[in-house]
């Protein structure tokens, strides 16, 4: 049986974990633009990327974790958009967003462990800076190929752990464990390349590209066939 003060200190917790969710969906909805526009400011490579990326588009299309809906923007309107994000008060702000841009999107609770969609359902998969941080990259991978239809493509634009013996790569190390807690889980020396070569695909094609970003330079984009 639980006491009072158990009580009060569970309700406590569950408010306080409750105001951080809140308050951090608010922070990205004000902030979601901000990677794009840091880099568009230095040259526009990013959301070149994006767009010559997510261009071809069709049928139903899951995106891992969107946050407060960045890349909506860059999506066709006729696809059949799944939402697949864990925080519920990101919710609120990915369905503003979508109707201002005019899309559909069915907002759906779930991980990257565990995506709420049938098996050989989806079209295309995207993910964009988020397979750094999710607590089983192995796991992902599966529940992607799960999901995907055969011929299905998962999109993807991930920074990655840089060459095995470069100072970068040693000051990722270092500062991993700084890094995840100050970044929200984000492992900066991740081999996520590797991870998605050895996942199963049929075929993974990437580019290598660096952002002027410290810690977390080198990234990758490309797209994973099933």
């Amino acid at each position: 049986m639980m006491t009072v003060n158990q009580i009060i200190g569970d309700s406590q917790n569950h408010t306080s974990a409750n105001f951080g969710e809140r308050f951090f969906a608010w922070m990205m909805a004000q902030s979601s633009s901000t990677y794009d526009k840091i880099m568009s400011d230095v040259y526009d490579g990013l959301r070149l990327r994006k767009r010559s990326l997510f261009a071809n588009l069709q049928g139903k299309v899951l995106e891992i974790s969107p946050g407060t809906g960045p890349n909506l923007s860059y999506y066709p309107k006729d696809i059949h958009l799944i939402g697949i994000e864990p925080n519920l008060h990101k919710h609120y702000y990915l369905q503003k967003q979508a109707e201002k841009l005019g899309l559909k999107i069915d907002l759906r609770i779930g991980n990257a462990e565990w995506l709420d969609a049938e098996d050989n359902s989806i079209d295309n998969v995207v993910s964009t800076l988020v397979l750094c941080s999710v607590p089983n990259i192995e796991y992902t991978l599966q529940a992607v190929l799960r999901v995907l239809k055969p011929g299905g493509r998962f999109l993807f634009i991930e920074h990655v752990a840089a060459p095995q013996g470069t100072l970068l790569r040693k000051l990722q190390s270092k500062i991993s464990p700084i890094w995840k807690v100050i970044g929200d889980g984000c492992h900066p020396d991740r081999e996520t390349l590797i991870a998605l070569e050895n996942a199963g695909f049929a075929s993974v094609n990437y580019e290598r590209f660096d952002e002027k970003m410290p810690i977390v330079s080198p990234h990758i984009i490309g797209v994973a066939t099933k």
